[in-house]
């Protein structure tokens, strides 16, 4: 029998990967036109229909097609750029509309894709990016739209169980993570916990960047040890695997809080010859990061080693950015030979927020770098040596007041102790070891052992990884890359998607129903299902987290007075009021867990 020809072997391909993700493409009106890989590691091990993570490989295309779909519909709807030029409420009204267009799109692609999961599994975000202020941004303007802690994506009867227990992990004391783990291990219910940023550079994508912007999903085949919602910051030095191995050989201790000589030093035994200045440390830049690492920058200069700047050119030919974005640059960490044959190194080092710093240092085991981490608290008013000796602090200890004033070098008032109480205490709730000097991966996972799966859509360019962002192709069709990324394998899948449905009928499908509503749209005249319950509820859950208490038996007060602003206008407040009691006053079963005050 004559082997099939080209053209019949990617018409099966797209008829397989169309079959296996029909659940997505249904959701979103996609029709897939095309499908193509290309493989950094781990091609010649596996087959077509063969996966290289924990699950079956239809799951793996299902995961794939989240972060496309997240990436296209953000880039298409999440209006790009369009906050070029505005003031700064303004400008993040604009980065909170492209977050809840990303969170939104793959919420929904999980629900859907749980749908395939098998019976006893279940998917738990763990971490997620949205409830810290960022760059520009401050308190008053609330938490973003953002898939964090406590979401589950799983068959009914499962998710109703694990959701009963994550509502005693949040509101009791008495119930600590290792009954939840427990009672899960007992129940014969897998979990597989999930670090999550929708959207990351979101100031970029608002001011209309021509790189960064992109959604990253991390899938663990176990729950991280986080007991509660939790973003914060952390220190973070990446290096590659054989600078810290050849210091070992030393007995040289190479870690966070390691002199910058020393690991310029290890650099150098390393990768012997190379000269300090092909040395490229890549770290946050701009002044208000000055308090907290301007002293590692001041370090890393008197050596004679390149700290990198914006614009500087990466070994993808694209140039790099310093502004914010600290996950992507973990895939070019690493050594490599330039057009004469000199060696040069590239290394991450500063802070990044807790959910990137996490998944930064999961890539590493499969990308031979080697992570070092340090619990940062949430203010810009120490450096970095002093941060986290101050997160090691016991926040009700008698002398938490003249410890931390020692750290501080002054007398500190009772505001400032309070603050960091309180920052202390967040953490330690939520299970973060706030007594260690230094973190690894292997310590937010309960079995030391775990697996994990890197997911990354592009939305623009990433100048890191070198992966195109989302490009038309001809009328309402577009291609999508995504990093998928296991210890088995690595490669990138690039999807043609083409938009069913007119542009502006997409927009409709891509964009939240509370949304919609709040915008204008009639909601009264519109056909209910009883899918809308769960979508509402997903929805407030992802746009106003901080307004919500979760009560007893499944149910969810929605407190108006907590909701900034910033977040949700006085004005589509009233809307969302409106639009919530109409549908518990005329569909009463279906939105009995829907309380109002």
């Amino acid at each position: 029998m004559p082997e099939p020809s080209e053209v019949m072997k990617k018409k099966n391909k797209v008829a397989q990967w169309s079959f296996d993700t029909r659940p997505i493409l249904g959701r979103f009106h996609l029709w897939l036109e095309d499908v193509r890989v290309e493989w950094f590691r781990g091609k010649e091990s596996v087959g077509f229909n063969e996966s290289i993570s924990f699950v079956e490989r239809r799951m793996e295309r299902l995961f794939i097609l989240t972060a496309a779909v997240t990436a296209l519909g953000t880039r298409l709807f999440g209006r790009y750029g369009e906050g070029k030029g505005l003031d700064k409420k303004a400008i993040n009204q604009v980065k909170k509309d492209a977050d809840s267009v990303s969170a939104y799109a793959m919420s929904e692609s999980l629900w859907f894709l749980s749908r395939s999961l098998p019976e006893n599994h279940a998917i738990m975000v763990c971490l997620g990016e949205g409830l810290m202020p960022k760059g520009g941004e401050t308190p008053e303007m609330g938490s973003n739209p953002m898939l964090g802690f406590g979401r589950i994506y799983a068959r009914p009867q499962v998710a109703k169980f694990l959701d009963a227990r994550v509502q005693r992990l949040i509101n009791s004391r008495e119930y600590r993570w290792e009954e939840f783990y427990d009672e899960v291990k007992k129940a014969g219910i897998t979990v597989w916990g999930a670090a999550i940023d929708t959207l990351e550079n979101t100031s970029r994508f608002a001011a209309g960047h021509p790189s960064g912007p992109l959604t990253v999903l991390h899938l663990f085949d176990q729950p991280l040890c986080i007991s509660k919602p939790y973003e914060g910051y952390m220190g973070a030095l990446l290096l590659p695997r054989a600078v810290v191995e050849k210091a070992a050989e030393k007995a040289v201790l190479v870690d966070f809080f390691a002199p910058r000589a020393q690991v310029l030093a290890a650099i150098r035994a390393a990768y012997p010859g190379i000269e300090p200045a092909n040395v490229h440390v890549w770290t946050l830049s701009g002044k208000t990061r000055e308090s907290r690492i301007g002293k590692l920058w001041e370090e890393w200069r008197s050596l004679g080693v390149h700290l990198v700047e914006d614009g500087w050119r990466l070994p993808s030919g694209q140039p790099a950015f310093t502004d914010s974005g600290t996950y992507a640059p973990t895939f070019s960490v690493g050594a490599w030979q330039g057009d004469a044959g000199e060696m040069h190194v590239f290394l991450i080092d500063g802070y990044a927020a807790s959910a990137e710093a996490m998944q930064a240092s999961s890539l590493c085991p499969l990308l031979a770098l080697d992570d070092s981490l340090a619990l940062f608290s949430s203010k810009f008013e120490l450096s970095f040596e002093r941060e986290a000796r101050v997160m090691r602090l016991d926040p009700d200890a008698a002398d938490f007041g003249r410890g931390l004033s020692s750290i501080f070098g002054e007398a500190l008032g009772e505001a400032t102790l309070s603050s960091y109480r309180k920052m202390i205490r967040a953490a330690r709730e939520a299970g973060l070891p706030t007594h260690k000097r230094v973190l690894r991966a292997d310590d937010f996972f309960p079995e030391k052992r775990w697996n994990v799966m890197a997911v990354s859509g592009y939305m623009l360019p990433d100048p890191y990884s070198g992966a195109p962002g989302v490009r038309k192709l001809s009328e309402n069709v577009f291609e999508v890359s995504v990093r998928f990324t296991t210890p088995r394998g690595d490669h990138r899948t690039t999807v043609a998607l083409r938009l069913m449905e007119s542009f502006e009928q997409s927009r409709l499908v891509f964009n939240p129903l509370l949304k919609r509503f709040m915008q204008g749209e009639n909601y009264r005249n519109r056909a209910v299902k009883i899918s809308d319950s769960g979508r509402i509820r997903n929805e407030l859950q992802t746009l106003c987290s901080e307004a919500l208490e979760h009560l007893g038996e499944n149910r969810i007060r929605v407190c108006f007075d907590r909701i900034p602003a910033d977040v949700i206008t006085p004005e589509k407040q009233v809307a969302l009021r409106e639009v919530l009691q109409w549908y518990r006053e005329n569909h009463p079963a279906w939105f009995g867990w829907l309380e109002l005050e």
